[in-house]
């Protein structure tokens, strides 16, 4: 379906409520244009003016399954008729069991036992907890570009814009490297720079910052997200595997963004054909709904009751949710789909990058892609500006579209989108470049 703008937005209704939110609202978001949404459903949305919008988004990579996909629309509807908060802390309820049950189905062997939260944030919270317990170490390493949210632990690893860290410190004590980013290689060789991170690893922060016997865990997105889609080269996530194991250090994949097929495979991890100690999910997990996982091995799991607990962790209707974009998942062909389709999307963004000078670079695994605006291609100097002018003037034709890094353009659609959605979302994005 194409856009159809009928209103030049932001319309009347859109200014109105932007103008209400900005009295009454914590103005600490970032958002990028105008956009007031009031409906949505499978790949549009619509704003309050009637503006119809092809959604490149999926709502921060929340909405893999689609808007308001009818299965998780029902079952909301039908477990809050029945139990919405079922204090999951204190009093046992099936549907978080069952959702459990079936999420495990779908991980790596080994990883078999479940915390609930509620967010991204609380899941990666609650891996550096049970990281340190476990260990009994207090160290973490992640990495420059990361990141794992905006609560103190999570903000702790996050190392992708100084504005999300200022004044908010002192930190946990966390030592970052740098991420193997083929197209920006960190003064490191960009066809080594995989095996050159754990080299640096090995060779001068357990030399010179912190013994790896006081080290925890390490943290990695398999896939940066907010730090700009970066895809690292083959073989990184299998050298921090075999450090990590050297080491006794856990290796805990961040999969917030990244997992639930939005790579084609249900973890984005699954690529580097390793297997992490403890996995974070959210995002995409509940179709809609708050829900965050952290799963583990029952040897890692260790903790005791009363050790770590949510309120509304576990909660009836977002775990009911959960188990309705599970089956989805689960129907034959989805992850071939999200392959197939992904593969178009790439490769009309190679045909926009041979139109646009400004295109520097093209990147992504399955339905996560980006393309990097630079002011030449030679100097590769991140064209922000540009890149900001880009997502606006798509959204005024009736495309929505997120940023990432400095100046990327993510493309984070729901999984659901086919093939003829994403050559006009793509036509929409080429006319939108056209003199920038």
């Amino acid at each position: 379906m194409e856009p159809l703008i009928t209103t030049i937005p932001p319309g009347p209704r859109a200014r109105a409520v932007l103008e209400r939110d900005r009295r009454v609202v914590s103005q600490s978001m970032a958002r990028e244009y105008p956009l007031v949404i009031e409906r949505a459903a499978g790949t549009n949305l619509w704003d309050v003016d009637g503006n119809r919008y092809l959604d490149f988004t999926a709502g921060i990579s929340v909405m893999n399954v689609g808007w308001n996909h009818p299965a998780v629309v029902e079952a909301v509807r039908e477990q809050a008729g029945l139990l919405s908060h079922g204090a999951f802390l204190d009093f046992c309820s099936e549907v978080p069991v069952r959702f459990a049950e079936e999420l495990v189905k779908m991980l790596p062997n080994g990883l078999d036992q479940v915390y609930y939260s509620n967010s991204g944030a609380e899941s990666v919270e609650a891996a550096l907890k049970l990281a340190r317990r476990h260990t009994k170490r207090k160290y973490f390493i992640s990495f420059y570009g990361g990141f794992h949210g905006r609560t103190y632990g999570a903000l702790s690893l996050t190392a992708t814009k100084v504005i999300q860290r200022k004044h908010f410190g002192p930190f946990l004590p966390v030592i970052h490297a740098p991420y193997p980013d083929p197209y920006r290689p960190f003064g490191l060789e960009s066809v080594s720079c995989a095996v050159d991170v754990v080299r640096y690893l090995r060779e001068e922060v357990f030399r010179t910052e912190v013994s790896p016997e006081e080290v925890a865990a390490i943290v990695v997105e398999p896939i940066q997200g907010e730090g700009g889609y970066v895809v690292p080269p083959p073989g990184f996530l299998r050298g921090l595997r075999e450090l990590c194991d050297e080491y006794g250090i856990l290796l805990v994949a961040d999969e917030v963004q990244a997992g639930c097929y939005r790579t084609g495979r249900f973890l984005a991890s699954e690529h580097g054909g390793v297997v992490p100690d403890i996995v974070c999910l959210a995002k995409a997990l509940g179709g809609g709904m708050p829900l965050g996982a952290t799963v583990a091995s029952e040897e890692v799991m260790n903790w005791p009751p009363g050790s770590h607990a949510s309120t509304f962790g576990g909660n009836n209707v977002a775990c009911a949710a959960g188990l309705a974009v599970l089956e989805i998942m689960q129907a034959p062909g989805f992850g071939e789909h999200v392959r197939e389709a992904g593969a178009v999307l790439l490769d009309g963004l190679r045909r926009l990058q041979e139109r646009h000078e400004v295109v520097g670079d093209v990147r992504g695994v399955g339905m996560m892609a980006g393309i990097e605006l630079v002011e030449d291609r030679v100097s590769r100097v991140p064209a922000r500006e540009t890149r900001n002018r880009a997502l606006v003037r798509a959204f005024e034709r009736g495309l929505t579209l997120l940023p990432a890094g400095e100046s990327v353009i993510r493309f984070s659609p729901p999984l659901v989108m086919d093939e003829a959605e994403i050559r006009t979302g793509l036509a929409v994005l080429d006319e939108a470049m056209e003199g920038l």
